[in-house]
């Protein structure tokens, strides 16, 4: 079996690297001309995230790069302390969670897969896709082509193969902007490896230190989406919006963004419909061309390598792609549609009169179900029926 991945990034390397390990001929193509290392901002892999990664022999390669996480703090708006608990498999030093800039975890995973010969074309702009009864082909901006027995589209929330195949299924704004930015100069209170979240009068704010002292900060607050296509704007501009809201409260969080001394970007939280069609004929979407959700959860990159892990056991085991794509989808539609109603209502809430902006909460440990779909040597077969 060839496959074709369309996308090089979390989902597209990882989905990669578990094809391989399941024996199928796989090929990225990844429309960035490099590793994109200094593409987006930072993210969090959780437990559950790491725990395919070690399904996929990939651990090494990620905790090379970020540095973990082994708590969770939370502070009002007043700046104290109302909860420290551990965060995740906190005890398993491969499964805590990690803080990484994506551009880290885009190479890392590049790199790995790489050194396992997994063939990765950069410069690969997709613009049609051609599904046939025996093969599927995808074309190129550059008018190379190439064919396979499968088509993997895992491109992200502006995916072309799902804007190609499914054009109706667009991402909505999910209630709120999300700015992300870096301290160097500021010295943050906490904890080491702790992540620490402050439930603000008007955002919900995030912040981890990294062990050379660098603030990693996140803040979420409502409004109108930015619209399609405006410029970025100018750091200062975006600290100038941003440090009202923050000054409301008596946290650390208006001092760490006055004192940030990196470029902050601002983006719209966006999720996709539930329900949407995730696969036709010999093409399949996964990660978030499948099922985006708000970063409000903080599991999007960890979801991304669980559908990695699950697509590559279903087309190891399974007689035909067909009947392994409907495995997959009944596998993990039921957990990151629960991801995206979750995080959702977390994006949504942070407007709500009733009280204080909502933050991330983080999931219960792996449950039975999960456990099984992840383990390799475990045959999706025999993993639990979903619970009612």
């Amino acid at each position: 079996m060839r496959v074709l991945v369309i996308g090089g990034g979390v989902a597209g390397t990882a989905t990669a690297l578990g094809l391989h390990k399941a024996g199928v001929d796989v090929t990225v193509f990844e429309a960035h001309p490099d590793t994109a290392e200094d593409i987006g901002a930072f993210l969090t892999l959780a437990s559950n995230g790491m725990r395919a990664l070690a399904e996929l022999g990939a651990t090494h390669a990620v905790t090379a790069v970020g540095f973990p996480l082994t708590s969770l703090r939370l502070l009002d708006s007043q700046g104290a302390e109302v909860a420290h608990q551990p965060l995740g498999e906190a005890d398993h030093p491969a499964l805590r969670y990690r803080c990484l800039r994506r551009g880290e975890l885009n190479a890392a995973l590049q790199g790995e897969a790489a050194r396992r010969g997994i063939r990765l074309r950069h410069g690969a702009r997709l613009v049609s896709v051609t599904d046939g009864p025996d093969a599927v082909t995808a074309r190129f901006a550059d008018g190379t082509a190439a064919t396979g027995d499968l088509l993997v589209g895992a491109d992200g929330l502006r995916s072309t193969v799902r804007r190609l195949l499914h054009p109706e299924v667009r991402p909505g704004y999910a209630g709120q902007r999300v700015y992300y930015g870096y301290t160097g100069t500021a010295p943050a209170p906490g904890p080491q490896g702790a992540i620490t979240m402050v439930r603000g009068s008007a955002t919900a704010f995030g912040y981890a230190v990294s062990p050379a002292g660098e603030t990693y900060w996140f803040a979420r607050a409502g409004g109108d989406p930015l619209p399609a296509g405006t410029p970025a704007a100018p750091s200062a501009e975006l600290r100038a919006r941003l440090l009202p809201l923050l000054r409301e409260d008596a946290t650390p969080a208006a001092g760490l963004v006055e004192a940030a001394d990196g470029a902050i970007m601002v983006t719209n939280a966006t999720e996709l419909p539930l329900g949407a069609a995730w696969h036709t004929g010999r093409v399949l979407l996964v990660g978030d061309a499948a099922h985006a959700a708000s970063p409000a959860t903080g599991q999007g990159a960890s979801m991304a390598l669980e559908d990695a892990v699950v697509l590559a056991k279903a087309l190891r085991d399974l007689p035909d792609p067909k009947t392994a794509f409907t495995a997959y989808e009944r596998h993990r539609r039921p957990r990151v549609e629960h991801n995206i109603t979750v995080s959702g209502g977390l994006s949504r809430g942070t407007r709500t009169p009733s009280g204080p902006a909502p933050v991330m909460a983080p999931p219960a440990g792996p449950d039975e179900r999960l456990l099984c779909q992840l383990a390799w040597d475990t045959p999706l077969s025999a993993v639990p029926p979903e619970p009612h």
